[in-house]
């Protein structure tokens, strides 16, 4: 269980890089992506950012790639704005919680249906 340091550090972190993604990254494959979550490590070094957009898998995965590809500009943005000892080192993630869960509640719609 990640300890209180862990978890505020986790939503400032979702937070800004939202808001980078949002306002300063200008890659077209980065447009409509989504921060769900950011899970840090105890030492606060490494970070797990997970992302959802919408469209299909490949639209995904490109939009993956994009976002790798501007971690070190994000990690540097973000050293300019967070007063943290460390900028964690970023991987990111795609996230497909949402998708699941449409389809489970496809799945219970049918069955309601039946």
């Amino acid at each position: 269980m990640p300890s209180r340091r862990q978890r505020r550090v986790n939503g400032l972190l979702r937070e800004e890089l939202s808001e980078l993604l949002r306002r300063k990254v200008k890659d077209p494959r980065l447009e409509g992506l989504t921060v769900v979550a950011v899970e840090t490590s105890p030492d606060l070094k490494r970070a797990h950012v997970y992302v959802s957009s919408l469209g299909c898998r490949e639209e995904r995965q490109e939009a993956l790639r994009g976002l790798q590809r501007a971690g070190g500009f994000l990690r540097r943005e973000l050293g300019a704005r967070l007063s943290l000892r460390y900028i964690p080192e970023m991987s990111f993630h795609l996230d497909d919680s949402l998708e699941r869960g449409q389809r489970i509640a496809d799945l219970l719609q049918r069955l309601e249906g039946e």
